[in-house]
């Protein structure tokens, strides 16, 4: 795992002036968190490019896996950062003679790239990646970027300045790309708005105008002399995985075997996938929460291991937020060797100022919060750690898919004014009287522990009824704000994926399209965004076997019948999990991973959020209309704490910002 930058200059206005290097090096030095092991630089100034890197060495930790890495004919050179899963595979199946002078994935891409070419290279490659390639012959600069979007990669072009001439920049993090001499720091209004919506911005827009995310599965190539022959020529984009037509054809071609062959065949392809990523030259160990995906990823890895794996887990004093216990009964049974930090609400909150200023953009999932402390937490013991992320969007597992299948079986055939004044009766009741009754409900059950926020829940099941069509039903569930150009006057939202209306998708089941959606926006610009950072902030390496795209092509040619069993999300999970775990350790109503923000607000950190609101505050930023955002502050003192989603997006963009000054 490292970060790479660079930048192709045909002016050269930076190799004219001998700023080259120093622009060069303040990009990689922005990216030292990513990799502190090592930095590497190589710049040709006769064709104005310049390949930077920061290494997070995980295999092959001598000199032969410095980069930028040359190919052995000089034609190609390579800043990479991920992990080639298959390299050994890959290096056995390459035409002989090779003159390895290592045993790195990043020698057997270059060498795959100069048999194969590089599209075929990375649809050889099993991994998770963002690099960059200069092709001296051609004088080409290629950006590609992994399947799933696991790794990051932002581009764009840089208009000239006093300083320099127009520069077309790259880099893991924006962060890099503003250290560029006369870059302009502007904010976009329309990604804000957009942010305000999703708490995150949504490919392919960054923040800064102009400035762009490679799409999964997305080869960029810009060629120098197009470039030097117009004003700011854009890369050709171009897709070597595209999850649309992956996924449309995998449905096309159902898995006609029982349940049970489904499981078998998961669990065989679970294996292999876990089997790889746990190849490394440095300490590795795995998340634990306890709940399906992780334990599941713990239990192959375990059943795999000559020794006991390092687990780890946050818990929290608040029971309602902690699953330490159970991860700690899963890690038992399977005998992991386990570590856990129970932390206090003080230890939790002390962090939150300055969580923000750890991504390179607003960003504002709560659960940010505990994936910085996990990851702070692993990376003591290990540099490697595998995780269960991709199971929920994969294979059913979020509560949403259920309430639209079930609601929207039950309500589709009423009237949408019927279905409104129903909605709007139940949103007229307020969240903390649904909590209480949830509370009673459960005491009566005889369950000892109700998960939280019910009452935020019944106002989303609100929300699913009086929606008129099930693209409504998703903009509302994934909408933090519904109408953020309230909130930032005169903006229009950058198109997003609830604007796409492709009909190919409309022959599926409402939680099938709900899934497809979540994986193509949610989990690459949410949660991996979440744990890329959160974890290269610390130098450890996150791995995610379940977004093997093996397993994402396999999960999609699933029915529902099988992937959403008998209405239980993640079955064939479920199912694979039950052969090494007992169920009674890991079934118990999802929970997720989070912090009581939502209360924390009103309390601990209403000082801080009181400083960044201030009137005074919201009219210096000068994109936030400063009475809407006074308005919805007041709406959550008043007791409306289902607003607080869209209060933690603007106070992290706010904090965000601040950190920019």
């Amino acid at each position: 795992m490292c970060g790479i930058a660079g930048f192709l200059d045909p002016d050269r206005s930076l190799a004219e002036t001998g700023a080259a290097s120093a622009a060069l090096r303040a990009m990689t030095d922005c990216l030292a968190h990513r990799g502190p092991d090592d930095e590497g630089g190589w710049i040709d100034p006769s064709a104005g490019i310049a390949l930077g890197h920061r290494r997070l060495a995980i295999v092959e930790l001598s000199e032969s896996g410095r980069q930028p890495m040359h190919s052995a004919s000089g034609r190609y050179t390579l800043v990479f950062n991920g992990e080639i899963y298959n390299f050994e595979r890959l290096r056995a199946e390459l035409p002989r003679p090779v003159a390895w002078r290592g045993r790195s994935d990043t020698e057997v891409l270059l060498a795959a790239i100069e048999a194969w070419g590089l599209e075929e290279a990375l649809r050889r490659s099993i991994g998770m990646f963002a690099l960059a390639l200069w092709d001296s012959r051609s004088r080409t600069l290629s950006l590609a970027r992994d399947r799933v979007g696991k790794k990051p990669l932002c581009y764009g072009w840089l208009p000239a300045t006093r300083e320099r001439g127009r520069l077309f920049a790259f880099a893991s993090e924006l962060g890099a790309v503003r250290r560029l001499p006369g870059f302009d720091p502007a904010i976009d209004p329309a990604a804000l708005a957009s942010y305000l919506r999703f708490l995150y911005v949504p490919a392919p827009f960054t923040v800064h105008p102009g400035i762009h995310k490679l799409e999964p599965g997305a080869i960029a190539t810009l060629r120098l002399d197009d470039a030097a022959g117009a004003a700011c020529a854009a890369p050709t984009l171009h897709r070597f995985w595209n999850a649309d037509d992956v996924a449309l054809a995998a449905a096309a071609r159902p898995f006609d075997g029982s349940p049970e062959e489904a499981v078998d065949q998961l669990e065989r392809l679970l294996a292999d996938a876990v089997t790889l990523r746990m190849i490394a030259d440095v300490p590795l160990g795995g998340f634990l929460s306890g709940g399906i995906d992780s334990s599941v990823v713990v239990a192959l890895m375990q059943s795999v291991a000559s020794r006991p794996v390092r687990t780890f887990t946050i818990g929290f004093r608040e029971a309602e937020y902690d699953e330490a216990r159970h991860a700690a009964e899963v890690a038992r049974h399977l005998g992991t060797d386990h570590t856990e930090l129970t932390l206090t609400a003080a230890e939790a909150l002390a962090i939150v100022p300055e969580i923000a200023r750890r991504w390179d953009e607003p960003f504002a999932d709560a659960s940010q919060v505990p994936t910085f402390l996990v990851a702070q937490l692993a990376r003591r013991h290990v540099t490697v750690a595998l995780s269960g992320d991709g199971g929920d969007e994969l294979f059913g597992g979020y509560n949403r898919y259920a309430w639209a299948r079930r609601i929207w079986r039950s309500v589709s055939w009423m009237p949408h004014g019927a279905r409104r004044a129903l909605g709007a009766a139940a949103r007229s009741v307020p969240p903390r009287c649904w909590d209480r009754a949830a509370r009673a409900v459960g005491a009566v059950a005889g369950r000892h522990r109700v998960p939280p926020g019910a009452g935020s829940k019944m106002h989303k099941l609100a929300a699913l009824v009086e929606s008129p069509d099930v693209g409504s039903l998703y903009a509302r569930l994934v909408s933090a704000e519904m109408h953020p150009e309230r909130l930032v006057p005169g903006a229009v939202e950058a198109p997003s994926i609830l604007a796409r209306r492709d009909p190919r998708f409309e022959r599926l089941a409402p939680a099938a399209r709900m899934m497809h959606m979540d994986f193509g926006s949610y989990l690459v610009d949410d949660i991996m965004v979440k744990v890329d950072r959160a974890t290269m902030a610390v130098a450890l390496e996150s791995r995610a076997p379940l977004l093997d795209h093996r397993i994402v092509e396999f999960a999609w040619s699933l029915p529902m019948s099988i992937r959403m069993k008998d209405g239980i999300g993640k079955w064939p999970l479920r199912s694979l999990l039950a052969r090494h775990v007992p169920p009674a350790l890991t079934e118990r109503p999802k929970q997720g991973f989070g912090v009581p923000i939502a209360e924390w607000l009103g309390r601990e950190l209403r000082p801080w959020a009181e400083d960044l609101l201030s009137e005074r505050s919201l009219r210096a930023d000068g994109l936030l209309d400063a009475a809407a955002v006074r308005s919805l502050w007041a709406q959550y003192l008043g007791g409306a704490t289902t607003r607080w989603p869209a209060l933690w997006g603007v106070l992290m963009y706010r904090s965000w910002r601040a950190g920019l000054a």
